[in-house]
């Protein structure tokens, strides 16, 4: 796992309510059980760490965000966005 996938990682375990220590990235995020205002917290602090905007309206159902591998090459093209 490269430093951006630890760093989510890490991210998102801070957040979930019962804590899984084997989270990898093909992890559903629907096994996390994580809550939409927790869920806010995350894309915050995933921006924070990254200096990245995620497009993302917590209002919408989105099925960009499966697992934890989309969730880190989501977060990898927006970083490759702001650098080119």
């Amino acid at each position: 796992m490269d430093e951006v996938a630890a760093k989510i990682v890490d991210i998102l375990k801070k957040h979930m309510k019962a804590p899984i220590d084997d989270v990898g990235l093909a992890t559903p995020l629907k096994d996390l059980e994580i809550e939409s205002l927790d869920l806010a917290m995350i894309v915050f602090d995933i921006e924070d760490t990254f200096g990245i905007e995620i497009p993302y309206n917590a209002n919408e159902e989105t099925t960009d965000f499966n697992t934890v591998g989309a969730v880190v090459e989501k977060v990898r093209a927006l970083i490759a966005v702001k650098a080119a």
